[in-house]
């Protein structure tokens, strides 16, 4: 299997430097600084990357799942909000909220949530991040 990998640089101090992110693949490149991470500023942070990440490994693991099952998607739409929050030990990323809204003709709303779990517990992402509340809303269209 592939090594995916990215780099990051940060110039300067925390609260009034700036820093780059890009992916080896060439398909991502962007500013990020404090303001962009604890604030509204402009640009990315870490947090929005995992989000990303995350609702695309889960989109894909619910259409393995599904298509294992011999149920074949048309459409299968998630986001992911990840909740950064600072705690006593410092910041810290708390939960996740997955919510995924899905087009999957001939199969009712009980199995589809059944197999929606499922994805999230098989995502590699998912596990990944065991250690964080991982909270999933799905819907059938």
């Amino acid at each position: 299997m592939p090594v995916r990998s990215a780099e990051a640089v940060w110039n300067g101090t925390l609260r009034d430097g700036n820093g780059t992110m890009k992916m080896e693949s060439g398909a991502y490149e962007g500013q990020y600084s404090f303001a962009s991470r604890f604030e509204e500023g402009t640009g990315t942070n870490p947090e929005e990357l995992i989000a990303a990440a995350h609702a695309g490994c889960f989109s894909m693991a619910l259409s393995a799942e599904l298509t294992k099952a011999g149920i074949e998607p048309k459409r299968i739409e998630t986001s992911a909000q990840v909740h950064l929050n600072k705690g006593d030990a410092g910041f810290g990323i708390e939960m996740i909220e997955l919510a995924t809204r899905a087009e999957v003709p001939g199969i009712d709303q009980k199995t589809f949530l059944e197999h929606a779990e499922q994805a999230k517990k098989g995502c590699p992402v998912s596990r990944a991040l065991q250690g964080v509340d991982i909270r999933l809303k799905a819907v059938l269209l």
